[in-house]
């Protein structure tokens, strides 16, 4: 049997690519940008830290505090998904790596999600921002705000996309935080991290992670970054059998000695995590205290009417002052009661218009209702609509609340109804009749909320 000759060249080829994966974790670690960290997402107990303090330029690891906070702008119903963001001159200018918007161009919200979650675009971030907060400098405050509510105690961020700007610095601890916020936190968009490919309009654009994602068994996300000042930085989560690891690396000198040194991480993460451990989700932060407070008072401004009385088509009183300010005054009191929203129990209140009007309180939980409901003996209303699906009951309560008072007339007399799926708290309104339903959704719709017609049955 005729043996195969093996040359010298290719020997060496060999023998260099085996001394590079040995040493270029050493020489990475040596870097002086380099900073580590590995953290059990189950329990966030720290598994292995090197220079994790250490305030370092995080380069595009920005783009997920600014899509953090774009997510909890969407859950709370300050923008829609499918709003259509007007490109501003300042975002079309952003340099590389972008999508490449034109000033004026107006492109859906969801599409400058993906673009930055997935391409990372800095055009698209910026535009993201200003469409938040107005202004990117704006809406860099609101990142700190969240950062500091989230225990990010030594990150300052001044914009939304990472470019190396003086001041704007972080650490692999405070990243390593966010990563496991987004994770549970988001658990709805996280998906968007693992996605290879996605579409973002007019062009499909490619995940900066699919290296990573493609190689690392269990990888599904998060987010690389790079700048000459701050080197390849990536913050990776995977999950094996039910164990979830986030590693966080700043300052590779490569894409490919960075994911290898994430790769080891990962692996060391794995090996000394517990089997079996608790999962200890992050606290959850609050939107009230992140958001800017005049969004949150624009916001309720918007949905609430003056008091008025509603009339039928005959001129009869339907909804009266009273019960306009029960529901108003039962609003307050949820708006007040954010912390306490992980202790409330399940309250359903039927309200009927010949009642005393005033709603019933279960003392022994909190004193506001989380639901508040009339049931209507009116046939031929067997119709509903959807107006989302909110990651907790408390969110979905506050917002039918808020919409029954924004839409008094073609809502009045439903059953206001959340029900519980594998997906979050779906919000409802059952009891109406298809015109109802119909008007309902489409005055909601222009004003960008989204809105489902549930037919009978």
């Amino acid at each position: 049997m005729r043996r195969r000759q093996v040359s010298p060249a290719r020997v060496g080829a060999i023998l260099l690519s085996f001394l590079f994966c040995v040493t270029a974790p050493m020489v990475l670690m040596a870097n002086q940008r380099y900073a580590a960290m590995v953290m059990d997402a189950r329990s966030g107990e720290i598994l292995h830290s090197e220079n994790a303090n250490k305030r370092l330029h995080p380069a595009s690891l920005t783009k997920m505090m600014t899509l953090y906070v774009v997510f909890q702008a969407v859950e709370n119903g300050e923008i829609s998904l499918d709003k259509k963001v007007k490109i501003s001159r300042h975002a079309a200018s952003e340099p590389p790596s972008k999508l490449g918007l034109r000033s004026g161009q107006r492109v859906r919200l969801r599409y400058l999600i993906r673009a930055a979650a997935v391409k990372s675009a800095n055009d698209a971030a910026t535009a993201l921002a200003e469409a938040i907060e107005g202004s990117e400098a704006a809406f860099a405050r609101r990142m700190n705000r969240t950062a500091k509510a989230m225990g990010m105690n030594r990150t300052t961020f001044k914009n939304a996309h990472g470019l190396t700007e003086a001041g704007h610095l972080s650490t692999a601890r405070d990243m390593t935080i966010l990563g496991r916020h987004l994770f549970y936190d988001f658990p709805d968009y996280y998906n968007l991290f693992a996605r290879k490919t996605t579409s973002a309009g007019s062009t499909q654009v490619r995940n900066t992670n699919r290296r990573f994602l493609n190689n690392y068994r269990g990888a599904d996300g998060i987010k690389t970054g790079f700048t000459r000042a701050a080197g390849y930085n990536l913050v990776a989560s995977a999950n094996r059998n039910g164990e979830r690891i986030i590693t966080t690396v700043f300052g590779g000198r490569s894409t490919t000695t960075r994911n290898a040194q994430v790769a080891k991480l990962m692996d060391l993460g794995f090996k000394k995590a517990p089997r079996n451990v608790k999962i200890q989700k992050p606290k959850r932060l609050s939107y009230t205290t992140t958001a800017k407070a005049s969004i949150v008072r624009s916001i309720k401004k918007s949905l609430r009417p003056k008091i008025r009385p509603v009339y039928d088509a005959g001129g009869v009183v339907i909804a009266t002052n009273e019960y306009r300010q029960n529901i108003l005054s039962a609003l307050k009191q949820i708006e007040k009661s954010d912390e306490l929203e992980e202790q409330t129990s399940e309250i359903y209140t039927n309200i009927s218009f010949n009642d005393t009007l005033q709603p019933k309180y279960n003392i022994e939980t909190v004193n506001y209702p989380r639901t508040i409901s009339r049931i209507t003996s009116s046939g031929q209303k067997d119709w509903g609509i959807d107006i989302g699906t909110y990651p907790n009951r408390f969110t979905a309560d506050k917002i039918l609340i808020k919409t029954a008072l924004s839409e008094m007339t073609s809502l009045e007399g439903s059953l206001r109804k959340v029900v519980k799926n594998k997906y979050g708290f779906r919000a409802t309104f059952l009891g109406l009749s298809a015109v109802k339903a119909e008007q309902a959704c489409k005055r909601l719709r222009n004003r960008s909320v989204n809105c489902e017609i549930i037919e009978p049955g």
